[in-house]
């Protein structure tokens, strides 16, 4: 393996942040030269961090967004290679999550399945799908090492579902244009509050900036602003909660010794057809069906009938990560409940602490401070924000999963994939597939919607299978979202006997 490091920084221009004595290059690349093997094959590739700023109404630089650019220089013309734009969520995270752990040519030094090891690092990532595309990490306003520059700023601008979404689209407009890669297909790819943020730029994209994308991959998707309130929320919580149990082995004999593929099939069906329009009834149940529900909720989840039933058959997921080995004296975590986590007291209602958030920040800070400095040349006092505060974030009118709808019905070349963790307790894989089937009301587009599902968590690329089998996921996504040469953007109607 070769690898050759050559550091070019241009700097137009230097910002003070406010208040600070530290500054924040707003306009810089900085390019190396790399080279990894993946699948076997030499994928040569220049890297190019830095800042691109964003102009307010008076044509003033306002803000310095910070990114990382991979583009494969070994496999032909760029024009002719998908770019993949990439973000993470929060709405406060950092791109590094998925820089670092999933996608790029670098990932942590983790065991097999994500626990944080010492001495801390980076090794090549073999499973990196820059093989088959260029990458574009981008950090919003706040997050990473992006930051507003002007001493006088709008908060409305950056700090919103709508807001965030229409400025990164003119930044994504005005990147593309620098980087000459209008005539490429382009992916979006965001986790978490990133599919949000990902789903709304589909459309704005394509709306305001006539950028027409070829695919959008929703790493364990939120809500995107789809109704699931009421019995509906408190229903779709079983498979997940079966998931984690079957994991801590906490079910019965003949539950236990079951594949969870086979596991969760049967429970999702209860879920659908018993559970919900049982649960609609409220208060109205009768006694015996309540009773029996009870049960059989007990059955799948690993917890007792009569916790079950004092909390109405709605038990929330607080509760449930505090209770599932409440006797052996552990909690489960939230992001990946495969995590355990040790309170100060058994009894209460809900866990002191998220073990597999603090196991990962564990994980990824030194190396990610190690990886932009003596990696890819980028020097700076500011602070990296691995989770940044955004707040008060404005969570009005979010119609993101409309948004993707919209944008799929006028664009007969969008493809959309889901990749959700069976562990993972904020955005559950039952809740991901809910959303799937209800993007697209009328059906008519199901055959460009595609779900995939893993044995971890919410980033469940830090366990080594599905780091491999996720890629690989994203490898034949992107190649089937890319048309034949020719191929024109069109509906047919189907022909008649």
């Amino acid at each position: 393996m070769r690898i050759t490091f050559i550091f070019l920084c241009v700097i137009s221009l230097v910002a003070s942040l406010q208040g600070q004595n530290k500054s924040i290059p707003l306009d810089t690349q900085i390019l190396s030269i790399h080279e990894i093997t993946v699948g076997g094959e030499s994928v040569q590739y220049e890297a190019e961090t830095g800042t691109q700023p964003v102009w307010n109404a008076d044509g003033d630089p306002e803000a310095a967004v910070h990114y990382t650019y991979y583009r494969r220089t070994n496999a032909g013309p760029s024009a002719e290679r998908p770019l993949l734009i990439s973000f993470n969520g929060g709405p406060g995270a950092g791109s590094v999550w998925m820089h670092l752990g999933y996608t790029g040519p670098y990932v942590l030094k983790v065991d097999d399945e994500g626990y944080p090891v010492q001495p801390y690092g980076v090794r090549p990532n073999e499973q990196s799908v820059l093989d088959v595309t260029d990458i574009l990490y981008i950090n919003p306003v706040g997050t990473g090492y992006s930051r507003v520059i002007a001493e006088e700023y709008d908060r409305d601008k950056y700090f919103g579902v709508n807001a965030d979404i229409n400025y990164l689209a003119s930044w994504i407009q005005a990147f593309v244009t620098r980087h000459d890669r209008w005539l490429s297909p382009k992916f979006l790819i965001g986790e978490s509050y990133g599919t949000t943020r990902v789903s709304g730029l589909a459309l704005r994209l394509q709306n305001a900036e006539w950028m027409y994308l070829n695919g959008v991959i929703l790493v364990s998707p939120t809500g995107l602003g789809i109704d699931r309130d009421g019995p509906v929320a408190a229903a779709n919580r079983l498979p997940y909660f079966a998931a984690t149990a079957w994991y801590h082995q906490q079910l019965e004999d003949d539950l236990q010794n079951q594949p969870l593929s086979d596991l969760l099939q049967e429970v999702e069906a209860y879920t659908l057809d018993e559970l919900l329009p049982l649960m609609s009834r409220g208060g109205f149940m009768a006694p015996e069906e309540r009773k029996e529900a009870a049960a059989k909720m007990a059955r799948y989840s690993g917890l007792s009938q009569k916790e079950i039933l004092q909390h109405n058959l709605n038990l929330s997921y607080m509760t449930f990560w505090k209770s599932l080995l409440r006797d052996e004296g552990y909690t489960v975590g939230r992001l990946d409940s495969r995590y355990l986590g040790i309170d100060r007291m058994d009894g209460g209602s809900r866990p002191d602490y998220f073990a597999e958030l603090t196991s990962w920040l564990h994980a990824f800070t030194p190396p990610l401070n190690h990886y932009f400095r003596n990696v890819l040349g980028f020097h700076t006092d500011v602070k990296y924000q691995m989770l940044g505060y955004v707040g008060p974030w404005d969570r009005d009118g979010d119609r993101t999963g409309e948004n993707l709808r919209q944008a799929m019905a006028q664009n007969p070349f969008l493809k959309v994939m889901m990749q959700s963790g069976y562990f993972d307790g904020a955005t559950t894989y039952f809740n991901a597939k809910y959303t799937l089937w209800h993007i697209d009301p009328s059906g008519r587009m199901q055959d460009r919607l595609r779900f995939e599902g893993y044995e971890s968590g919410h980033m469940m690329y830090l366990r080594k299978p599905d780091l491999r089998d996720a890629n690989a996921h994203l490898r034949s996504f992107i190649a089937d979202a890319l048309p034949d040469e020719g191929e024109p953007a069109e509906y047919k109607r189907n022909s008649k006997n």
